[in-house]
């Protein structure tokens, strides 16, 4: 597997964007629009899609088995991360805050995707598939988490503002 320079650049600054946006905003609280809720998951996704577009066309099922299981296990962290973080309503929307379990999950979530390259490696599956679809199953981890998140701020009744709240806590 090889990367040019602007690839690796690309990556750094996503993940770096990711850490930030979702991360480190969801373990110090932040609050929630639709629109937040959306707009992270969908653009992983879509760069996934695009990314991992050339290396699916040859993919062999040892690969896409390994890909489905890792895709899995993300959502199933990412339902998880969801259950451990606390909702409250403020400033006329959800509040959400991460938990020390929160980060343990986020932790495993990086592990559980660095693990399965290695893993695939062992088993001597190519690493392209693999290294193309980072964005693709990250992507699906945020949004299968922030979907159980607005499942819960239903069920709670809290609001959920289309705009955010301009306030000192609005996590911008």
């Amino acid at each position: 597997m090889h990367f040019d320079p602007l690839t690796i650049v690309i990556y750094v600054v996503i993940v770096a964007l990711v850490l930030y946006r979702v991360v480190y905003r969801q373990l110090r609280g932040t609050l929630l629009t639709r629109k937040r809720l959306l707009v992270m998951p969908v653009i992983l996704m879509v760069v996934g899609v695009y990314t991992a577009n050339t290396a699916v066309h040859n993919v062999t099922t040892k690969e896409l088995l390994l890909l489905g299981v890792d895709i899995l296990l993300l959502a199933v962290l990412g339902a998880l991360r969801s259950a451990t973080t606390t909702l409250s309503a403020r400033e006329g929307t959800t509040f959400v805050k991460g938990t020390p379990l929160t980060l343990v999950l986020w932790l495993t979530t990086i592990g559980v995707r660095v693990g399965f390259s290695f893993i695939g490696a062992a088993l001597g599956v190519s690493t392209t598939v693999s290294s193309s679809t980072i964005m693709l199953t990250l992507g699906v981890s945020i949004a299968v988490q922030n979907a159980f998140t607005y499942q819960r701020i239903q069920k709670l009744g809290l609001p959920l503002s289309d705009q955010t709240p301009t306030g000192i806590n609005s996590g911008r």
